[in-house]
């Protein structure tokens, strides 16, 4: 009966949803090769660059399901528009930044418009399309979330070269009010007839042991481990997250429905998720720097060199969509993930004296891992739950997703920079400078290279140069390392956890199908 009288506005709809999903997804990838400048002109430390990502990525975290719960009471559309204007806002603060402090609170909302964007996107697809048109609009939309990952590197190097850093964030501005007014006058919308309440309770607590262990990571060197601050931060983190989880449970309606992950494929699918963003995508800010600072690359080559990773991932995604009806989804997640791992190893390696080819074999390798379990981690979050349920799945994966990348950033920074701060004092050990040596791998370990180096002796710059490198390139090596144990752990969970028997409607098809699903 639908087909029969299909939505007039529903291809505008496409456009609008596709056109704001390419927008917050472009300026995730494009931000990342724009770190360097940003350092050098906002003259920020290694821990505020982390603050540039990990902002958005918790704020988004933190709000991606309280959005979708107050959309389905006030209207979807409406909430979508607000993430327009809000996410348009935020982008112009980011570009008019003058402080690395402006920068990481305009950046943090921005997630939250971002947030109302992804909670709303689905749905409003799902209200306008229907039958065979619905699966060419979930088509579209997932290509342009391949595409914006695809190029936004390259973009993001090109507007940096060419107009500076600030107009990665300025562009958004009229995109984002264009989307707006179309939103306003072509989408229809749509709201849940028996909408629940929202759980501002379990936002809070969820955001709030987020924060904090955030926070504790990326001031734990700093401040020391043992110090009271982080200590108390650990385990107001710890005790936040207990009280949520039991908030949750008793929930009437509850921002994460904790019933889902009785399925051992939601959990499964859940950490697939997390081990992702947090084995590859958060490693993305340390290649960066890499490139750039240590290589001497400028954004738009930086980006180029990117290109074989993200074209890799972009093309081999539809393909490995199209595995889903020959293999089970744990093969694909688990296979996918140990690709990733292969990949991660065969960056690592790199020496004083290697140029960005020593991470060709690997971009490509990793690429492919990321394009077999992008598409297929989709399907999986939502095809083991009801489809009524499908909503918060597909939150919920999104979240584990975010949080992955804030933690992952996180505690790879914290290795990172304790480690650089050990090869710099071992390798300063004899020097004339050995005296200051420990205050030097602080300096370099917080991305302060350039004014380290200026304030030494003439005659031991060479040296403090050349430690500096070394200990930049032995602690990303250390980094790729970890990165693929994060990488083969989540693969080894996936295969256990899985099951093809905790997708909806597997006994139906296996009956009917039982050669098409491999034992």
């Amino acid at each position: 009966m639908e087909a029969m009288t299909p939505n007039p506005n529903r291809w505008w709809t496409l456009g609008c949803v596709s056109i704001a999903t390419f927008m917050l997804l472009l300026d995730i990838t494009i931000v990342n090769v724009a770190l360097p400048p940003i350092q050098r002109d906002l003259h920020a430390s290694f821990s505020d660059l982390q603050w540039v990502v990990d902002a958005y990525a918790l704020m988004l975290a933190s709000v991606l399901l309280v959005s979708g719960s107050v959309a389905d009471i006030i209207g979807r559309r409406r909430v979508f528009v607000i993430g327009l204007i809000l996410f348009s806002a935020a982008s112009l603060f980011c570009g008019l930044a003058t402080s690395p402090t402006m920068l990481t609170l305009a950046r943090a909302l921005q997630g939250i418009g971002g947030a109302m964007l992804f909670a709303t996107s689905l749905a409003l697809l799902a209200n306008a399309f229907s039958g065979r048109d619905r699966a060419t609009a979930f088509g579209v939309w997932g290509a342009t979330i391949g595409g914006a990952v695809a190029i936004g590197p390259l973009v993001g190097g090109a507007l940096t070269d060419s107009l500076g850093w600030e107009w990665i964030f300025f562009v958004n501005v009229p995109i984002g009010v264009a989307a707006a007014f179309v939103t306003v006058a072509k989408v229809d919308e749509s709201k849940d007839p028996h909408p629940g309440g929202v759980d501002w309770f379990g936002a809070i607590l969820f955001s709030g042991s987020l924060f904090m262990l955030v926070f504790a990571l990326i001031r734990g060197n700093e401040e020391g481990w043992s110090s009271t601050q982080i200590v108390a931060l650990l385990v107001g983190s710890l005790v936040a997250m207990i009280a949520f989880v039991a908030v949750e449970m008793r929930a009437s309606n509850p921002m994460l429905d904790l019933t889902l992950f009785r399925k051992p494929a939601f959990v499964g699918a859940s950490v697939v998720a997390f081990a992702l963003s947090a084995a590859m995508f958060s490693m993305f800010l340390y290649i960066v720097l890499y490139i750039q600072n240590v290589l001497g690359y400028t954004p738009f080559e930086a980006g180029v060199r990117f290109l074989p990773l993200s074209l890799t991932s972009f093309f081999v995604a539809p393909v490995a969509g199209r595995l889903a009806s020959r293999f089970q989804a744990r093969v694909l997640l688990g296979g996918g993930l140990v690709v990733v791992g292969i990949g991660l190893l065969l960056m690592n390696g790199i020496s004083d004296d290697s140029d960005w080819t020593t991470l060709l074999a690997g971009f490509i390798v990793a690429g492919a891992g990321v394009g077999i379990v992008n598409p297929n981690l989709a399907q999986a979050a939502i095809g083991v739950v009801e489809p009524r349920k499908s909503g918060m799945a597909s939150g919920i994966n999104t979240t584990f997703r975010q949080v992955g990348i804030a933690t992952g950033i996180a505690a790879l920074g914290a290795i990172f920079q304790s480690r650089v701060q050990d090869k710099v004092v071992a390798a300063l050990a004899n020097s004339p400078v050995a005296g200051h040596a420990a205050d030097i791998a602080h300096g370099v370990s917080a991305g302060g290279g350039q004014q380290v180096l200026g304030s030494v002796p003439a005659q031991s710059r060479g040296l403090v140069e050349q430690a500096a490198k070394h200990a930049f390139v032995s602690g990303l090596n250390e980094l790729f390392v970890i990165g693929a144990v994060v990488a083969f752990a989540g693969a080894l969970l996936a295969f256990v956890l899985v099951r093809q028997e905790d997708f909806v409607g597997h006994a139906r098809q296996s009956a009917e199908t039982p050669a098409e699903v491999p034992a």
